[in-house]
């Protein structure tokens, strides 16, 4: 009876412990998922996604200790022009037959600046595994929705190169120029609803 006791109480002061972390599912409707990327060397495309799934593990006393993970579906890649998207979903640069989603897998959250943060993780694109940096300009305090959710948003920029994934299809122009730049940058505004 007495290592019963002994257990309740060492379970009972644990129990704070447990929640100190919050979860987090991202909301599809009110996210953007977007790239750019240059082309022709003299004007940008923009596109996105409009199919991912993703979570935030957030440790609401120590925000390093957070966790985000996230996938997208490639197939759902949309520029507004259906060739071009096509072409994108083809072997040229996602190969969405083979390989059907990209993911991102934090492994560290640091501080920057007053409210912003660097998450740290492995982004894999076409069975190709970087480690990409996210700069995030901050996570919103909470907010009630009028349904009862409790949410939360933050923006996140970085940049890859889109060789270092394996996307190297293109042409070279006439003036020695490429018709799709090296470089992305990546957009995103993010909703997030507790679960």
């Amino acid at each position: 009876m007495k290592r019963f006791i002994c257990l309740l109480v060492g379970l009972a002061l644990l129990s704070p412990l447990t929640v100190l972390a919050s979860t987090w599912e991202i909301d599809p409707n009110h996210t953007t998922m977007q790239f750019k990327v240059r082309h022709l060397m003299i004007s940008n495309v923009k596109g996105g996604f409009d199919k991912f799934r993703g979570m935030l593990s957030l440790d609401d006393k120590d925000i390093t200790k957070s966790k985000v993970e996230v996938v997208i579906d490639t197939a759902s890649v949309n520029t507004n022009i259906k060739k071009r998207d096509d072409d994108l979903r083809s072997p040229n640069f996602f190969d969405a037959a083979q390989f059907p989603t990209m993911t991102f897998t934090s492994t560290k959250v640091e501080k920057a600046g007053e409210n912003g943060l660097k998450i740290i993780g492995n982004l894999t694109i076409k069975g190709t595994t970087r480690q990409v940096v996210l700069v995030v300009d901050g996570l919103t305090p909470e907010v009630k929705d009028p349904w009862g959710g409790i949410r939360r948003g933050a923006s996140a920029t970085t940049a890859i190169k889109r060789h270092d994934f394996g996307l190297t299809w293109n042409k070279t122009m006439d003036n020695g120029g490429v018709v799709v730049g090296e470089d992305v940058a990546i957009q995103l505004e993010v909703e997030f609803v507790r679960k």
